[in-house]
């Protein structure tokens, strides 16, 4: 079953909604047991959480019939409530409980080093919020005492998140996400400096300051206490423009084309510059190494490596602001593409990674047209019917061609420590990839 504590009480099995008491009280107690799962609630527990130390004589033997009706209704779905010496336990089988799922992801995505990871990590454990927890079933209180420590780990995601978008130059996001939420806590002082350098970066000095103002109020007002430095600096900077403060670091080993950061074009091949990211190799991820951030970004590169005219880069551009949830989806089908192709390109028996590149090959295959160029010769084109899918099919009929030709065998990967980058050595003798810090003791950042 799934069951959804993160916003109004709900429990699913298979899609569909299963009804679970029709007494605050008994959601309530699931509730409970849901997010302790796999570890014992006392009754005494249960019944101070319940009542909130006004429970009356009859307490016990009602949180005894509450069990009861919960192991009836449930126990069809494989849901047990065990009784443990005085107390029980909800076994957490392969059940789903948003909230522990939230906890997983805000965690793991605390531990990536590459900002666009970090940034879809969060995305997805913050989207799990559909308002307060248990928002039907506890009021402020109970709320407070069962998920502070979950409340706690929101807003601290919210503010790594934010942080991480600022990195990638998602500035205009930072404003809309964090807007409500900045001057509701001016005491988490790293939420309110990505607020307000967020504000800077989109031209809004004086609402930057503004914020500044009132945050610096509310700390003196309600805390006697000033900001802390670090929120100090940045106001100081602000008021003294600081240029450092307008734009994210530049990412290392990247040009910049039309506003877009793209990695340096080592290989000389379009399907091995697709996979030349530091995305899922062996070494640490290098600040902005992930070049494949937004759709935009991916477009511009298919235009930049001729992979599209610029008349199609205009469209697709043009098309991705019209329908964001469609670039969403070509920009994941691009970044799982890469994966699969990075694969097949350094693991020759690797059979499932080049049956997933040749089922995208064959889609590009369908897309193409034959068309005369401007020289004369004959070329291999994308059809506009292929969509925002465009990009992704181009490196795809590319990729085919490389696979499809013994000197697929001569593709190498740069084995230098932070590196991975793949390159052709037609010669034999080529050891690294031309980053030149690769194959030295100490790499220059």
């Amino acid at each position: 079953m799934e069951f959804q504590l993160l916003g109004p009480f709900e429990a699913r099995h298979e899609g569909e909604r299963v009804p679970v008491g029709s007494r605050r009280q008994e959601r309530c107690l699931l509730s409970i047991l849901l997010l302790e799962a796999g570890r014992v609630v006392t009754t005494g527990r249960l019944i101070e959480l319940l009542w909130d130390g006004d429970a009356p004589a009859s307490a016990r033997s009602t949180v005894h019939t509450y069990i009861g009706r919960l192991r009836a209704r449930l126990g069809a779905y494989g849901v047990r409530v065990e009784t443990r010496h005085d107390g029980y336990a909800l076994d957490p089988g392969v059940h789903a409980v948003d909230a522990h799922e939230f906890t997983d992801l805000a965690r793991r995505a605390g531990g990536v080093a590459d900002a666009t990871q970090r940034v879809r990590l969060f995305d997805r454990a913050l989207g799990l919020w559909r308002g307060p927890l248990l928002e039907d079933v506890a009021d402020d209180g109970l709320r407070e005492r069962l998920g502070g420590s979950l409340t706690e780990l929101r807003l601290s995601a919210l503010e790594q998140r934010a942080e991480a978008q600022l990195e990638l130059g998602m500035h205009d996001r930072v404003v809309t996400d964090l807007t409500p939420l900045a001057r509701a806590h001016p005491g988490r002082e790293r939420l309110v400096a990505a607020q307000m350098t967020a504000l800077y970066r989109s031209g809004r000095q004086a609402d930057a300051l503004e914020l500044y103002r009132v945050t610096r109020k509310a700390l003196v007002t309600g805390l006697g206490i000033e900001p802390g430095v670090a929120l100090n600096t940045l106001h100081d900077r602000m008021l003294h423009g600081d240029p450092r403060l307008n734009r994210p670091p530049a990412p290392l080993y990247a040009v910049r084309v039309d506003e877009e950061w793209l990695p340096w074009t080592t290989s000389g091949h379009p399907a091995l510059e697709f996979c030349n990211t530091y995305a899922g190799w062996g070494g640490p991820c290098l600040p902005g190494s992930e070049w494949l951030r937004t759709y935009r970004t991916l477009a511009v590169w298919a235009g930049h490596l001729d992979l599209a005219e610029d008349w199609l880069v205009t469209g697709l551009l043009k098309r991705a602001r019209q329908r964001p949830e469609e670039a969403a989806a070509a920009l994941e089908e691009a970044r799982e593409f890469r994966a699969h192709l990075y694969a097949a390109l350094t693991g020759p028996d690797d059979v499932r990674a080049f049956k997933a590149v040749a089922d995208v090959a064959e889609d590009a295959a369908k897309a193409s047209a034959f068309v005369r160029g401007e020289d004369g010769l004959g070329h291999w084109r994308m059809s506009p019917s292929a969509g925002l899918r465009l990009p992704v099919l181009a490196v795809a009929r590319s990729a085919a061609e490389l696979l499809a030709d013994p000197g697929r065998f001569t593709v190498r990967a740069c084995p230098g420590a932070d590196c991975g980058w793949l390159f052709q050595d037609k010669s034999g003798r080529r050891r690294w990839c031309s980053l030149q810090t690769c194959g030295k003791e100490t790499s220059v950042y």
